[in-house]
């Protein structure tokens, strides 16, 4: 990684793209310290170290949230927007239609997911003002102040997906992942004050210290090991004519072990947040008590009904969002038009089921694996004596997923360019 880095720095392309994004990334953060006028902050500080959605939001948003700045959603709404797209692709024809032109057809769901970011963000930007308001952190309650917050949290999403896009076009990597890459990474020297501040307190030794680090290794060594593995299925050609020879193409369908884990953990979480923050609605309902408060809610993080429940759920929306992406009806079509097939299977019909069936495997892994990343910090706040600590395993995750993603694009760009240093 840091010989690639240090390769990178020496083309000057390379160089102008990798100092844009060091820039980009700094107005944003020096714009997630611009607070939205009329907020007491000091009331959000429950709220926000919760746990649960809201306490993810507050993380991938680098603490804005919590400091309820000017960029307080984050780019979420926009990856609402896009989560939404794909799922729609399926549903409605048109943009399934749209999907399949090419670069045309990419630019319009683009162009609408932008706009449908918007509208997304104005309903989540008057949602925040509900919240807050209900945990009385509102200084002044005037229909002016109301509009005033909305739309200074509407406007603040606008500008940061203007913002990553303008990372994507000069920069390195996408955008918008490298906006949540430095709101995460920000949040890091925090999470070390805050383990430290318990070890001085003595609420925890230094024995749990070694423990926790040692474990977060862990965690990291196996999300990168997963995360670079892949299940390849060989796809051979019919045999062509090159010359006087024949020859016979030969290549693989790689299938990411959790490339879908990070979206499958958002939907996991959304689904059993949803409940109590319902409940948080109506405080004084018996249901809401009972969600809340009960021992049997499967809704209460501090239950093992929550821990299964939210197990299963991980694993059913790696498996659901793994058979959407890939989808291999399309994967066995394309690969009959291309007079590919895999070997020892028939074309067509026993194509599909057999890559349907590798699609499942391959889902059930991941999905264990995804399980594990997301009951990390319920099994941490519940059984440890790191509750007060910001540890999050999808993070983890989304850290890793970046930065070899931004690795491999600098890569690319070095072989391209035939640079003498990187192919030695």
């Amino acid at each position: 990684m840091l010989s690639t880095l240090h390769n990178a720095w020496k083309v000057p392309d390379l160089r102008k793209k990798i100092l844009w994004t060091i820039f980009l990334v700094a107005i944003f953060r020096m714009g997630s310290y611009i607070p939205v006028p009329g907020i007491d902050t000091g009331a959000l500080k429950n709220l926000t170290q919760s746990g649960g959605l809201i306490s993810f939001y507050d993380l991938i948003s680098g603490g804005s949230f919590s400091r309820f700045s000017l960029f307080a959603l984050s780019v979420t709404p926009y990856i609402n927007a896009t989560i939404i797209m794909q799922l729609l692709q399926i549903a409605i024809p048109k943009l399934e239609q749209l999907s399949k032109e090419g670069d045309d057809g990419r630019k319009k769901i683009q162009k609408i997911t932008r706009y449908a970011a918007i509208g997304i963000s104005i309903i989540m930007a008057y949602g925040s003002y509900i919240v807050i308001a209900k945990y009385g952190a509102l200084k002044y309650n005037s229909p002016i102040d109301i509009f005033l917050i909305v739309l200074s949290l509407v406007v603040g999403s606008t500008f940061l997906i203007w913002l990553g896009d303008q990372i994507t076009v000069k920069g390195v990597g996408n955008g918008t992942s490298i906006i949540i890459y430095a709101n995460i990474i920000s949040a890091l020297p925090m999470t070390g004050y805050q383990i430290y501040s318990l070890l001085i307190a003595g609420k925890i030794n230094i024995v749990e210290v070694i423990l926790f680090v040692g474990a977060a290794i862990a965690l990291l060594a196996g999300v990168i090991y997963l995360y670079l593995a892949e299940r390849r299925i060989q796809v051979q050609y019919s045999n062509k004519a090159v010359g006087s020879r024949m020859a016979r193409g030969q290549s693989h369908i790689p299938l990411s072990i959790i490339g879908t884990a990070v979206i499958a953990i958002i939907f996991a979480m959304s689904v059993m947040s949803f409940p109590m923050t319902v409940a948080n609605f109506f405080p004084n309902a018996s249901w809401a008590q009972w969600i809340t408060g009960s021992s049997y809610s499967p809704f209460n993080s501090g239950t093992w009904m929550y821990i299964v429940l939210y197990c299963i759920l991980t694993i059913f929306f790696t498996w659901f969002y793994t058979q959407i992406t890939f989808k291999p009806d399309e994967m066995a079509e394309n690969m009959h038009k291309s007079s590919g097939f895999i070997p020892g299977v028939r074309p067509g019909k026993p194509t599909e089921i057999y890559l349907e069936k590798v699609l499942n495997k391959v889902a059930l892994i991941g999905g264990i694996f995804a399980a594990i990343i997301a009951i990390a910090p319920v099994l941490v706040a519940n059984y440890t004596s790191f509750q007060d600590v910001q540890f999050g395993g999808t993070s983890v995750l989304i850290l890793v997923s970046v930065s070899l993603e931004i690795m491999r694009q600098l890569s690319t760009q070095l072989t391209m360019k035939h640079y003498q240093g990187f192919l030695n």
